[in-house]
């Protein structure tokens, strides 16, 4: 027994030294910490899955060092508006919800550095049958970790699609179906509820009611549950928020907010996801786009968008669509809106509605909306902040992501350029990182 205290000290040694491995000091680096903070020439040590320290000439015994000089680090990308296994190629349907395409599309996220990602109202309940979202939000899987609003709630004859793999949603015609439906998707555990309030520029003569929908949030609150609207008009925002929305999941886009809103909105704690590449995406392929033959937006792409979408028919038949006036208009009024709501101190987070269809590309789509919120008037240090600090207070992760501070997660968008410069530079990708580890080296093979 004599001899237990030497072989104990040789296993604890060996067991620092493995432990010690899987450490790393990323030194000399620009850090943008997603809170509006930047560092020049600095460190970060990491243990594991956290950050434990940000410096200036770190060490630690038998840590490997990787010198980034040069480079940028920010926090990872968070997309508060989603959707997966909806799209392949240049079609949806509900076929493509599949585990292997679900991955597939959740590892595209992660290669353009979106590590967390929240699927508004369109999972399936094989999504958590089969294990996939407790596992990824375990990150037990590669790719985006799943967070989830579940099965969400539209109008019969109405919003959502139901060409667009929508067939799951709830479609209540009365009040009293609705505590039972929301009891079926709370056993799933999602972090928000969703319900579509819209009539796609008159596509539907039908919305939501008003006692639908106020039934809804009465009772999803009920259940400790938040609830995010996809809304367009300013009339309908105005009811929701006085019946007790959490979010507006999209811009509100025919008219100019009035400031009675953003004062309800201020004071109940209302959150604004603008989705402004999806107003883009809507009107913007009827010609030639300063990014069309970017490797970076045609790695994002499903089989056969390219070629679709660069086709003379295609841009005509954009062209030609009799609301493609109304669509431009929207995105001038949902980047206005953007713009008075942020100055305003509503928290706005960074969503896209990627995934929805083809031409809103997964990966790409989020990089376009920090250069939209640009162009709407925020400063390259504002988006980044409502794409990484702000998209994870939104949906309640701030306690482990957003940010680059000593005790969260360790999940990293390394560039080979400073988006300070030039919000672009965040398609300039180096390296992704995900739970302390590198996991990426971006979406174009180097």
């Amino acid at each position: 027994m004599k001899h237990l205290p030497f072989f104990v000290s040789i296993f604890l040694s060996a067991s620092q030294l493995v432990h010690a491995q899987d450490n790393v000091i990323l030194k000399h680096a620009t850090i943008i910490d997603g809170k509006g903070g930047v560092e020049k020439n600095a460190d970060i040590l990491i243990e594991g899955k956290k950050i434990i320290k940000i410096g200036t000439n770190l060490t630690a015994a038998g840590v490997k060092e990787i010198d980034l000089k040069g480079k940028t680090i920010m926090p990872s990308l968070i997309s508060d508006h989603v959707h997966i296994g909806n799209v392949e190629g240049t079609e949806s349907n509900a076929k493509f919800y599949t585990r292997d395409h679900i991955l597939y599309q959740l590892e595209k996220y992660t290669n353009y550095g979106v590590n967390n990602i929240m699927v508004m109202g369109t999972d399936r309940p094989f999504l958590f049958d089969s294990g996939i979202r407790d596992s990824s939000a375990a990150g037990l899987l590669p790719g985006a970790r799943i967070h989830t609003a579940a099965i969400g709630f539209g109008a019969v004859n109405g919003a959502p699609p139901l060409p667009m793999a929508m067939d799951q949603v709830f479609r209540p015609t009365a009040i009293d179906q609705i505590p039972r439906e929301l009891d079926s998707i709370k056993a799933y555990k999602p972090e928000l509820v969703k319900m579509w309030l819209d009539d796609f520029n008159g596509t539907y003569k039908i919305k939501m009611k008003p006692e639908i929908y106020k039934a809804i949030i009465a009772e999803a609150h009920k259940r400790n549950l938040r609830v995010a609207a996809h809304v367009y008009y300013l009339s309908d925002a105005h009811r929701l928020v006085q019946d007790g929305v959490d979010i507006l999941g999209h811009s509100i886009r025919d008219s100019i907010i009035d400031d009675q809103l953003i004062q309800e909105m201020k004071q109940k704690g209302v959150i604004y996801i603008p989705t402004l590449s999806l107003d883009e995406f809507a009107f913007i392929y009827a010609k030639k786009t300063e990014w069309q033959n970017d490797p970076f937006f045609k790695a994002s792409l499903e089989p056969g968008v390219y070629e679709l979408i660069t086709s003379q028919a295609y841009q005509d038949k954009i062209k030609n669509d009799p609301l493609f006036n109304t669509k431009v208009k929207a995105l001038e009024i949902a980047m206005k809106n953007l713009k008075k709501l942020y100055d305003a101190g509503i928290l706005i987070a960074l969503g896209t509605d990627s995934g929805a269809m083809f031409v809103r590309a997964q990966g790409f789509s989020e990089h376009l909306e920090l250069q939209l919120m640009t162009e709407a008037g925020l400063t390259p240090m504002e988006a980044i902040e409502v794409a990484t600090g702000n998209a994870a207070k939104a949906i309640h992760i701030d306690q482990d992501f957003g940010t680059i501070e000593a005790g969260k997660v360790a999940d990293l968008l390394i560039l080979n350029a400073n988006p300070l410069d030039n919000i672009k530079n965040t398609r300039k990708i180096y390296q992704v990182w995900k739970d302390g580890k590198k996991v990426s080296d971006g979406p174009i093979k180097k």
